[in-house]
């Protein structure tokens, strides 16, 4: 309520943010964490036998994982931090006055990761020689390590979105107890053994590309991967059982709808049972990988590196689906507006205190725009007009395309819409902005029109209040200024 509002329409916002977010953990996921110290290994078992051909490989892998995690990686990562603060200004906001010290480290890690990568891929010929190249391996480690440490502060912050845990508790508040919410370890102990099975996977599908003739060599290399994977397997399983048995109850009920979108939700157990059938075929993969490597065909060392993908890009769906009604758990709902705001703002209205509206109250002549303010505020961050999870479409599923909707029937089902659906938030203004809100989605159905947001049609500030009713803009409820609970 306190920035101007930008809007998608066709694709969404929350759409905008999954798809930069999932391709980034795709690539930083398998191709930085999980890579790294398998190409190191690789690198150090060449250096042990003397079999340059270790070198070669793990040199030509590398080459790959450089371009892209500095490229796609590094402009995913910026672009999750950018799609964020635009769709969600008060979410992140928090989330930098919370854990500034954690993301501040992380992003020191981050500066030496960079320079680590670089002084490893651009400094492995000048020492390959045997006296250097046990230096070079130490910088391989480095980079592991520094890989893997920014991944762990990242999933502590992930982890407190989806259970802040006692952080909430009056006198907790803090940067240590934010970090060690009840998801992190488990989170981490997942995240961790799926990068380097991924990175095994994804050096597995490079292989006919880079050992096309020496197929001894290439045997070798499948049995070498398939152990690495192996190893890391076990972990993964109980470090999934682990993550699932911690996600709270509540966040439990929204599984099926995670999983299956709410249109499939009917088809999550069948989906749940393609998931692991998926992670059945990877396994025997990579076991058929050790004991038999010669029966195993090019087209097989693809096949896993695709399902693990999937996988993790599923997961990821999951882990930012189940969460709702909150983007901080038990902190802000997912519209920004903080729990503890909600009874101030149902009574006096969400209008009053928002700075980027076109009105303060509702009146019957400004009833349609005072419900397209209030429709930004409450429900773009997942909701679009005519395009992606629209909600007009969502009315036309409720009441029928052809029919005429029911206002006071609107009206009730939106009041009691987190009841009937706990994975949407309360509506959080008063009873005359719920009756705008119906009225501009009933103008929506009848005009088709869309909603453009302010990068399109320019700021809209709103009429100062009367001046013995004015309200400074710090007292906003949802000011950023005003994140921690005192």
């Amino acid at each position: 309520m306190d920035f101007p509002l930008f809007h998608l329409d066709f694709m969404g916002n929350r759409m905008l943010i999954a798809v930069v977010a999932i391709i980034h953990v795709m690539i930083n996921h398998p191709m930085a964490v999980g890579m790294m110290p398998l190409i190191t290994l690789m690198e150090y078992f060449g250096y042990k036998t003397g079999d340059q051909r270790w070198d070669k490989l793990a040199h030509k892998i590398l080459f790959v994982c450089f371009i892209v995690t500095t490229t796609a990686g590094a402009l995913t990562g910026v672009g999750i931090w950018l799609s964020i603060s635009l769709v969600n200004p008060y979410a992140i906001g928090s989330l930098i006055r919370i854990f500034f010290w954690g993301w501040f480290t992380e992003w020191i890690v981050f500066v030496l990761e960079v320079c680590l990568i670089m002084a490893y891929y651009l400094l492995w010929e000048k020492m390959r020689a045997r006296p250097q190249k046990l230096n070079h391996i130490r910088i391989g480690v480095a980079l592991s390590i520094s890989s893997w440490l920014t991944m762990g502060v990242i999933v502590a912050i992930l982890g407190f979105m989806m259970d802040p845990g006692d952080w909430t508790t009056p006198g907790k508040s803090g940067l240590i107890t934010g970090m060690l919410n009840p998801l992190y370890l488990p989170q981490l102990a997942f995240r961790t053994p799926i990068a380097m099975v991924g990175a095994g996977l994804f050096a597995w599908f490079l292989l006919p590309f880079y050992v096309k003739h020496d197929i001894a060599f290439r045997l070798k290399a499948i049995r070498f991967i398939s152990i690495w994977c192996l190893c890391w397997l076990p972990l993964l399983f109980v470090g999934a059982l682990w993550y699932h048995d911690r996600i709270p109850t509540m966040m439990q009920g929204n599984m099926d709808v995670a999983i299956a979108t709410q249109q499939w939700a009917g088809k999550s157990q069948s989906l749940l049972w393609i998931t692991w059938v998926s992670a059945g075929v990877v396994v025997v993969t990579v076991t058929a990988g050790l004991l038999k490597p010669k029966l195993i065909p090019r087209v097989a060392l693809l096949i896993p590196f695709i399902l693990i993908i999937a996988l993790l890009g599923q997961f990821e769906r999951v882990r930012e689906f189940i969460r709702k009604p909150y983007v901080i758990g038990n902190y802000m709902y997912a519209n920004g507006i903080r729990v503890k705001d909600y009874p101030l703002l149902q009574k006096e209205g969400i209008l009053k205190y928002a700075t980027y509206v076109h009105v303060r109250e509702v009146t019957e002549e400004n009833k349609i725009i005072a419900g397209e303010d209030v429709f930004g505020i409450a429900c773009t961050r997942c909701h679009t007009t005519q395009g992606v999870n629209s909600v007009v479409t969502k009315f036309d599923n409720l009441y029928g395309i052809n029919t005429q909707w029911d206002s006071t029937a609107m009206a009730a089902f939106i009041k009691g819409m987190h009841n009937i659906r706990p994975f949407m938030p309360p509506f959080p203004g008063n009873d005359k902005e719920l009756d705008a809100l119906v009225a501009y989605i009933q103008h929506l159905k009848a005009t088709g029109q869309t909603l453009s947001g302010m990068q399109s049609t320019g700021v809209v500030i709103a009429p100062p209040m009367p001046s013995n009713n004015r309200i400074p803009l710090s007292a906003s409820p949802a000011a950023v200024t005003d994140v921690i609970p005192q």
